[in-house]
């Protein structure tokens, strides 16, 4: 975990929001990337983000078929296997926190049980992106990725 990301962990929502808010959309991943999910404002943050690796979710895969790398698709790694689940659809669009324009990972015509599922990214810093999971318009958790060369 980068050191930027093990930050993140002892952030507040407020400021997680704000780091995002700050963030520009950055280049849509590419390949294999590493999943930290963030419970901000926890004392624990640090231990669910470690169980949650271990036993659920450990990042996202992005294939990407646009030529100029504007869409593509992902799946979900997950289970202490790695197993790929969850396709999800990636593409551009306004965030639903600000209305600027950010990376969306779209599960709604993708996944039967993840449909009312929005993840949005935005890239902090090269290679490292910061997460917001939505449940409906409800925002239910924060995320960071990370690009094996970050």
């Amino acid at each position: 975990m980068s050191p930027t990301v093990q930050q993140w962990l002892a952030m507040s929502r407020e400021q997680l929001d704000e780091l995002y808010r700050q963030a520009e959309p950055g280049k849509i991943p590419h390949g294999d990337t590493r999943g930290t999910p963030i419970v901000a404002g926890s004392s624990l943050a640090r231990a669910y983000a470690r169980f949650a690796r271990l036993f659920a979710w450990q990042g996202k895969v992005f294939d990407m078929f646009a030529e100029d790398g504007s869409a593509g698709v992902l799946v979900n790694k997950v289970t202490p296997l790695s197993l790929s689940f969850v396709v999800a659809k990636v593409y551009r669009a306004p965030s639903w926190m600000d209305e600027r324009e950010t990376i969306v990972i779209d599960y709604s015509t993708t996944s039967f049980f993840f449909r009312a599922v929005r993840d949005e990214i935005r890239e902090v810093e090269p290679g490292v992106y910061l997460g917001k999971v939505w449940l409906g318009k409800t925002r239910i958790l924060d995320f960071a990725l990370e690009s094996p060369t970050s």
